[in-house]
């Protein structure tokens, strides 16, 4: 079968009329008959042709290599690639082949010319092709008026349409004004016109001229119609739109064209789609009411009315929002314990915390109720843990920062009256999930604020508490979302801005800081590969040696978790992917030297060595939401009458704390070597240096204590002690919190001693090995057991193991 190869026929040429009437003057007994497909070849017109079948190839070769005479018959079904006699319409057109070409894909491409219209007398062969008699169908031709008015009304109206179609040169206006026959002018128009298969094949047929020209009328009046309707539709629609509005453009377009057809609204169709996708989800009675009623709404609705868009939006989250879609647990303790391990670095008891919830997660068959809550200061691992239960549970994860919110509403949604409403965090994230039970993290929650648009903690409540999450109701949606499967995790840096209520209903892990050797572990296993591969290296390129990363954290980094460690890490890969980018081929050995050299001078270094190398100065030990600290106290005396100011932005209850401290001394000047009169005639100033820092709590009074004792007796405290502990006016020495983020604070700084009160001994247990085996502790009842330590030359106690709260 045979396809056509351009849009519209071509009129022949004088010469080519005449080789075909020449061939054609009388047509053979029997002609080939070669099958067109969606084509139909008229008398007088050139159409080129693509043929691909096997058996039309051979038909073409042997009509090429004889007389080049063949019949081009219009099959009936275009799907039918074989066709036979019962497959074609009888009548068809004689035709010459003028020229052929043979492409490398085997196929052909001919150029024929159709010389007479003929129909089917008599079938003669099925095989190789098709072969029949035909005899020709002569025009039926009457000059009369009638003929001549239909003649001039059809190149008038062939005229108007040229003007219109932008496929159709400017050219043929001018051909079809100069054609006289109006049988050929029939043959120009139906030949150039994109009509249906079915018209063009019944004009073909059609003998009398008369009928043939009324035919060609009725398709011309037609297609002027509907040319100048889409005329006057653009028209109309652009005139008006703004400039550049191309998509409005469109769509106005669209529905005016939909229009005029009679075609069905877009409107009614959107609402069918928005129906099945309702219907189709698994929602709770009380919420398909619900969607069922504002759906019935919003059919009843203008598009233009205020609340069409109100309550479509709605409705498109009500379909998007997960209902009944939950994911199937991996509860493989096993498997849970080799994630851990492969995601994070030691953390042994955190670890253990985790496999027992997920043990008894296993024994219920349902992860979700508890909420965990970590704790612990910045970068030492909290939300990545939070990531690796997920990929243990192989749950979705979804994670929202409630850091800063003070809006009630970023948790709850706003009501639908508002501009602009939408659902609170929650309900994003589920529908974000794509799952009833993912694992959620609450990142920051010990962040949040409140100030005249509510309490976003207490919003928390109902979200975290697995008794009433069940029936969860967002201020925007107004239905019960159930809660109850979802795994909630929160983070926080420290549980004391954490309101009461919302702390007692998560269950706490704390995370401490980091030790140098676990650090070490960290970067050998986890950041300086990652580090290697984002900066486009390999091993092949860069070797970073123990020792320096060693020098990065001792000198580099003062931090509780690892994220300054791992910029400096980056730094080291830019430095190395620099040379490698200059053509440097060999691998490059990062070692102390190296470090040194491309990171500069040491960021930190023996602090504590300097700044107690003069009386009045002690180092005191604190705990911050980013871990511990080192904190220095400074005392100092000026001639007066015994006035005390205390600066360094203190809060009330360290403030309190420096007045016990120089009371206990004041009490004691005998004690301490001092005149009787020595306060009178003084005043002491406490200065606690990083005055932009707010700081607070009890746990520094024997440090003031001890930095006044020294101002007093002038002697300096030793270089490589620190200590803690509330002191009371008795001289007794109280335990603190935060004991292990402490001490390890105190050995990032170079310490080597430790002063802590008897009661925090158990604490120690809770240290790792190595800084136990560091470290020495002295463990003290009372004020006086901290100054045989702080003014001794050197000093040893004992020692033990880590974990504390905070004080």
């Amino acid at each position: 079968m045979t396809e056509p190869e351009q849009e519209y026929q071509v009129m022949v040429t004088s010469e080519e009329q005449e080789e075909a009437e020449r061939l054609g003057d009388e047509l053979p007994a029997a002609l080939p008959v070669l099958p067109l497909k969606e084509t139909v070849v008229f008398p007088e017109s050139m159409t080129p042709l693509a043929i691909g079948q096997e058996r039309s190839i051979r038909l073409i070769d042997d009509v090429v290599g004889g007389d080049r005479l063949l019949a081009l018959v219009t099959v009936r079904d275009e799907d039918n690639e074989t066709p036979a006699w019962d497959d074609i319409y009888e009548i068809g057109t004689a035709a010459v082949v003028h020229k052929m070409i043979r492409v490398p894909d085997g196929t052909l491409r001919i150029l024929v010319q159709g010389i007479r219209r003929v129909r089917i007398e008599r079938r003669v062969l099925d095989e190789p092709y098709l072969l029949g008699e035909f005899v020709e169908l002569p025009d039926e031709v009457e000059e009369t008026p009638e003929v001549e008015a239909l003649t001039r009304n059809v190149q008038s109206l062939f005229a108007r349409i040229i003007g219109l179609v932008p496929y159709l040169p400017e050219e043929l206006s001018l051909a079809a004004a100069n054609v006289d026959d109006p049988s050929a002018l029939c043959h120009l128009v139906a030949s150039t016109l994109r009509l249906k298969t079915e018209e063009k094949q019944k004009l073909l047929e059609l003998v009398n001229i008369e009928e043939r020209l009324r035919e060609v009328s009725l398709i011309l009046n037609r297609e002027l119609e509907v040319f100048e309707l889409g005329t006057k539709i653009q028209s109309q629609v652009q005139s008006e739109l703004e400039k550049g509005q191309r998509e409005f453009f469109l769509r106005q377009q669209m529905k005016a064209i939909q229009e005029e057809l009679g075609e069905g609204d877009p409107e009614q169709a959107e609402m069918a789609e928005l129906r099945e996708r309702i219907e189709a989800l698994e929602l709770p009675e009380e919420v398909e009411k619900a969607a069922m009623r504002e759906l019935s709404r919003l059919e009843r609705l203008p598009s233009a009315a205020a609340e069409y868009g109100v309550i479509r939006t709605y409705l498109d989250w009500i379909a998007t929002l997960p209902w009944g879609v939950t994911t199937e647990d991996n509860l493989d303790l096993e498997r849970a314990r080799e994630v851990l391990d492969a995601d994070h670095y030691d953390l042994e008891k955190v670890k253990e915390r985790i496999i027992e919830h997920l043990a008894v997660s296993k024994l219920r068959n349902d992860p979700s109720g508890q909420i965990l809550c970590f704790v612990g200061p910045p970068g030492v691992g909290k939300t990545s843990l939070g990531q690796s239960i997920a990929k243990t549970l192989e749950r979705k994860f979804g994670r929202l920062s409630v850091g800063g919110v003070r809006d009630e509403s970023e948790i709850r949604g706003h009501r639908r009256t508002y501009i602009g409403a939408m659902p609170g965090t929650i309900i994003r994230a589920l529908r974000d999930a794509e799952s009833m039970n993912p694992v959620i993290l609450i990142d920051e929650i010990d962040k949040m604020g409140a100030d005249y648009r509510g309490d976003p903690a207490s919003a928390m409540l109902e979200v975290l508490d697995p008794e009433q999450n069940k029936t969860f109701r967002d201020h925007y949606l107004d239905l019960p979302f159930d809660l109850s499967k979802v795994l909630f995790i929160c983070t926080a840096n420290t549980t004391d801005t954490v309101p009461g209520p919302l702390l007692d209903r998560m269950d706490v892990i704390s995370l401490s800081g980091y030790t140098e050797d676990e650090k070490l572990g960290i970067a050998q296993r986890y950041l300086t590969p990652k580090q290697i591969e984002q900066h486009g290296l390999s091993d092949d390129n860069i070797a970073v040696s123990d020792d320096a990363l060693r020098l990065v954290i001792r000198e580099y980094t003062r931090e509780a978790g690892v994220r300054n460690l791992e910029r400096r890490i980056a730094d080291l890969c830019r430095k190395c992917a620099r040379q490698v980018a200059e053509g440097y081929g060999e691998q490059i050995p990062v070692d102390e030297a190296k470090v040194r050299e491309w990171l500069g001078p040491r960021k930190f270094s023996g602090e504590a060595r300097r700044r107690t190398a003069d009386a009045g100065v002690a180092t005191g030990l604190a705990y911050t939401a980013a871990g511990g600290d080192v904190l220095f106290i400074e005392a100092q005396a000026y001639p007066g009458k015994g006035k005390l100011t205390i600066t360094g932005q203190l809060g009330e209850v360290m403030q309190e704390s420096a007045q016990a401290a120089l009371s206990w001394v004041r009490s004691h000047s005998e004690q301490l070597g001092l005149a009787d009169d020595w306060f009178s005639v003084h005043d002491v100033h406490i200065h606690v240096p990083a005055g932009a820092v707010p700081k607070d709590g009890p746990s520094a009074g024997v440090t003031m204590a001890t930095a006044i004792a020294s101002l007093v007796r002038g002697l300096p405290v030793a270089d490589d002690v620190g200590m803690t502990g509330e002191l009371t006016l008795t001289g007794q020495v109280l335990p603190i919190g935060g004991v292990r983020e402490k001490v390890l604070a105190a050995q990032r700084a170079g310490l080597k001693r430790v002063i802590l009160p008897s009661e925090n001994e158990h604490d120690l247990d809770e240290l790792p090995e190595e800084t136990r085996e560091e470290m020495h502790f002295t463990l003290a009842d009372n004020i006086d057991d901290v100054f045989a330590v702080a003014f001794a030359a050197n000093g040893a106690a004992a020692a033990t193991t880590p974990a504390a709260p905070t004080a």
